[in-house]
């Protein structure tokens, strides 16, 4: 294998959001026998500045694949068309109790607050908050058959995936982690046989299915599990690290 391809949360990193001692040894290693290390995470760039600077990934996915940043400091991006972000945000503000957030280029606006995100308030949905780029829409409601209502609430130009389950991500079409992973993997002409990718969620099924190999932690979903090649220890267990000494060094 030429790359090493990894989600991050519930994936990489531990529960606590820390990435252990003996995991940074193994991709230290991995890097210094030639082997590129890339993350793809749904997680914003801006939070994942300190994983890079932990790690010094070779290139990194994120916001599920709206943003992607190559050698170099170069960035892809695929945002929203605001007149799709508007038309889902009216959809939206039709249902019950939603908790609504919007990933733009100017930060995360959100109609509540949240103690890990700390996002800027905004009570001005369905109207967009103040940015120039929206890269995704972030829908979360208790109430009964909300994620099943996905299909009514999109426009053609993007798609939506499900976080953690209760979580509902909205894209533009293009903004995936494969066609992100795809493009980094072209920065460094390494064809997807020769990548290896782990991950946990639904939007890491089609890599963990396209790459030459895909790894899923035991603490994966379903889903997840189903489409690996191989089932490694859970993430805070360092099921990636493990899987690459034991397969790769």
């Amino acid at each position: 294998m030429r790359a090493i391809i990894t989600d991050l949360d519930r994936t990489l990193l531990h529960t606590d959001k820390s990435i252990s001692e003996y995991t940074k040894r193994i991709l230290f290693e991995c890097k210094r026998r030639g082997i590129a290390v890339m993350a793809a995470s749904a997680r914003p760039e801006r939070t994942m500045t300190d994983f890079h600077a932990l790690i010094g990934f070779d290139a990194y996915t994120a916001l599920n694949g709206a943003q992607v940043v190559l050698p170099g400091g170069a960035m892809v991006e695929y945002g929203i068309l605001p007149d799709s972000a508007r038309s889902i945000l009216q959809r939206v503000c039709a249902e019950p109790d939603v908790w609504i957030s919007v990933e733009t280029d100017a930060g995360i606006f959100s109609n509540r607050d949240d103690a890990f995100w700390k996002p800027q308030i905004f009570d001005g949905f369905p109207a967009l908050p103040p940015c120039g780029k929206i890269y995704k829409l972030l829908f979360s409601s208790p109430a009964d058959g909300f994620l099943q209502k996905t299909a009514g609430l999109l426009s053609p130009d993007t798609y939506s995936s499900v976080a953690i389950g209760t979580i509902l991500q909205v894209m533009a079409q293009d903004a995936t982690k494969w066609n992100g992973i795809q493009a980094m993997l072209r920065a460094f002409s390494i064809d997807p046989a020769q990548a290896v990718y782990f991950g946990d969620d639904e939007d890491d099924i089609e890599p963990l299915r396209r790459c030459g190999r895909g790894v899923a932690p035991s603490n994966a979903i379903p889903a997840a599990l189903d489409a690996a090649d191989e089932i490694t220890a859970d993430n805070d267990a360092d099921g990636v690290a493990r899987w690459i000494e034991e397969n790769l060094l």
